[in-house]
């Protein structure tokens, strides 16, 4: 949490944001805390939160450094800044599993942590290329497509069945953030930006659908049986 703060203090002092983005940056880290410590006594079944969990936060606190860009412009710095931001975040991602199985730390705590990280990452990025112009509003359907989907299952009981594991979801992912990462970059036009983030979302959804697909086959299973 200090290293967000200290790293938001640093951007606002060199684009000249008067304290703004310290102010967002503090109140999303304090949010961000809630939602990270008071489930780990609960559903982390280890003694400590282990180098995976710290991986993964410190990338939380990079994602809602970013969240925090959001409104806040579109000037060159603050698209370099974001896009600085938003490349380390991206780049720690594959050290968090690696570390997991490393220490033989490997959870369901940490791997659900790990996820809701990337999802706020991409609906993060696909606000900023709203922001930046680099896509049209159609772009935010990257970013909140996986909470139409939480949002679905709650309304639909056939929905909320575990999925499997699937390298086909993992692969998307990382396409989708790659894509959107590229997209925010100032020097990429929005003749590039747009077409690659289209492609990136019509990737997605037929991930989603996929799983969709899954979900109501097996659910139809499960009644034929019954």
């Amino acid at each position: 949490m200090v290293l967000g703060v200290a790293l938001a203090w640093q951007i606002d002092t060199l684009i000249g944001l008067e304290g703004a983005l310290v102010s967002r940056t503090t109140v999303l880290l304090c949010i961000g805390a809630l939602f990270v410590v008071w489930p780990l006594r609960a559903h982390h079944p280890f003694d400590r939160v282990g180098v995976a969990n710290q991986i993964t936060m410190m990338r939380g606190v990079l994602v809602l450094l970013l969240l925090s860009f959001v409104g806040m412009g579109q000037t060159l710095q603050m698209q370099v800044a974001a896009l600085s931001i938003a490349m380390i975040s991206s780049a720690l991602d594959a050290a968090d599993g690696w570390a997991a199985r490393r220490t033989r730390m490997s959870s369901r705590y940490g791997a659900r942590f790990d996820m809701e990280t990337d999802a706020l990452l991409i609906l993060t990025l696909s606000l900023l290329a709203w922001q930046f112009d680099k896509a049209g509003l159609w772009v935010l359907a990257s970013g909140l497509m996986r909470y139409a989907f939480i949002l679905a299952a709650r309304l639909l009981p056939w929905m909320q069945r575990p999925l499997p594991p699937s390298q086909r979801r993992k692969v998307v992912a990382v396409l989708q953030v790659v894509s959107l990462v590229i997209a925010i970059a100032p020097f990429v036009s929005p003749g590039v930006s747009a077409p690659l983030s289209a492609c990136a979302l019509a990737l997605l959804a037929w991930s989603f659908l996929i799983d969709v697909a899954w979900l109501r086959r097996h659910a139809s299973d499960s009644m034929a049986v019954s």
